[in-house]
């Protein structure tokens, strides 16, 4: 049986809910309690690294039903992609660090911030983390959901699932966002000009994982 690669607009509602709904809600709150303190902690990103397990399976469980392509969700590591994929975390990091630069005289102290210098994590749940969460985002928003919804045209197949990671990481505040914004555009157009994802998951891989380098015990 032939395997698509569209989704129809309810579809890609239904997989962002199931992946990613508690974590907009969640983000959401936290903006609304005015950023509470909220530090980094092994014990939260194994809780994190669990519930992400469970909602891929869910969502793979009904894009199996809908006909999806799931085969060809599969990050294959290539010696060339990884070399593409450092390249991609240099760029996005370096992208990242101009837009903000533009914006960081005007803001006070932010969220991310706050939570990086409190937070107390050891360097195995680090990586174990970075490496389930940076394939759980870029197989479901860019795999599954950019590439779902080019039907629709490139500004919903681009700006739907960036909508959904920027709403994900509001805890960050501001300026957070505006890396957020700043690599998940970077990403976004990368996968669109050439859809492999094993670049993309290795550049985030990196990217969850080298803030807490000197934080990490």
């Amino acid at each position: 049986m032939s395997r698509k690669n569209t989704l129809s607009l309810p579809e890609a509602f239904i997989v962002s809910g199931i992946c990613f709904g508690l974590f907009i809600l969640l983000s959401v709150q936290a903006v609304l309690a005015d950023f509470p303190d909220a530090p980094f902690s092994d014990a939260g990103m194994v809780w994190g690294l669990g519930i992400e397990l469970m909602f891929a399976a869910a969502a793979l469980i009904f894009l199996r039903a809908r006909g999806f392509d799931l085969a060809s969700l599969a990050p294959q590591p290539t010696l060339k992609g990884s070399l593409a994929g450092l390249g991609l975390f240099a760029g996005a990091w370096l992208v990242g660090a101009v837009v903000t630069s533009l914006f960081q005289d005007a803001q006070g102290p932010q969220p991310i911030e706050r939570m990086l210098t409190e937070s107390r994590l050891s360097m195995p749940v680090v990586i174990a983390f970075a490496l389930v969460n940076a394939t759980f985002e870029e197989v479901f928003l860019l795999g599954v959901l950019v590439r779902g919804l080019r039907s629709h045209g490139l500004s919903v197949a681009i700006g739907f699932p960036l909508l959904v990671r920027v709403l994900c990481h509001l805890y960050q505040g501001p300026m957070g966002v505006l890396w957020i914004l700043a690599f998940g555009l970077l990403f976004s157009f990368s996968y669109v000009r050439r859809p492999v994802l094993w670049p993309l998951v290795l550049a985030h891989i990196l990217w969850d994982i080298v803030p807490f380098t000197t934080l990490a015990e």
